[in-house]
């Protein structure tokens, strides 16, 4: 038997009452997917990449609220709560986890960041007293130095929307060391500059559900690579009268 295992090994959604087949969220490929078949989570990184509305962040959100973390954000031990708007996924998850694997974790929601300030400000540490006072992407990079800190299950939605080029650069180097030094990361994103982490796993989410990709074969990186090569094959059709 495997003693050194990541906190969370595999998910799946509880058999049962609770969850309506034709309605939302069930509705979405992805969600569907994992209803049928589950999802084993490997150790380091894991990147799903799709389009708005393929249901990565669905996923995300439910994984890290089945685990225990707050759904706005934060840790197992937050409790700050302003407008809910998560699916009930989480609710109806099994997570298989890790043996000997320890139970800190940390979420981060690019869409709920202002109220988590607003929580870790009025529960400082450190410098996380003077969050609203930085620029986003300076108190999220704050954030990410106080609290990804050791070996744990660590959950972000979108987080390049807080960041920069250099930014970006600055989060792939401490999802790296959180990975070296044994922790889990499973995250949700546009971003082919955080996708390209080497050693990640990569899931690209979309109309068939979801499947692990190359980062060269991702749709995401092809239209951007023909993006930057020639935009106005592609502002010519955005503009055009």
């Amino acid at each position: 038997m495997e003693f050194d295992q990541p906190p969370v090994v595999r998910v799946d959604v509880e058999p049962g009452e609770g969850l309506d087949e034709e309605s939302w969220p069930m509705t979405i490929p992805a969600v569907a997917q994992l209803a049928r078949e589950g999802l084993d989570l490997p150790r380091g990184v894991t990147f799903l990449v799709g389009e708005n509305g393929s249901g990565k962040s669905t996923l995300v959100e439910a994984i890290a609220a089945a685990y225990g973390l707050n759904p706005e954000g934060g840790s197992t031990g937050a409790r700050h709560r302003t407008r809910p708007s998560e699916s009930p996924l989480g609710h109806h998850l099994r997570l298989q986890r890790g043996i000997g694997a320890g139970r800190w974790g940390y979420f981060l929601r690019a869409e709920t960041m202002h109220g988590l300030y607003s929580y870790l400000e009025d529960n400082a540490v450190s410098s996380e007293a003077a969050l609203h006072e930085m620029s986003h992407g300076e108190s999220f990079l704050e954030v990410l130095r106080t609290r990804f800190d050791s070996p744990g299950f660590y959950c972000l939605d979108e987080p390049e929307a807080a960041l920069s080029f250099s930014s970006t650069l600055g989060l792939i180097d401490t999802l790296h060391r959180v990975a070296q030094e044994g922790g889990q990361v499973l995250c949700a994103t546009h971003s082919p500059v955080l996708a390209a982490l080497p050693g990640a796993t990569v899931l690209e989410v979309g109309e068939w559900g979801y499947q692990q990709v190359r980062w060269e074969d991702l749709e995401l990186v092809q239209h951007w690579r023909a993006y930057l090569e020639a935009p106005q094959r592609y502002l010519r059709h955005v503009l055009d009268d």
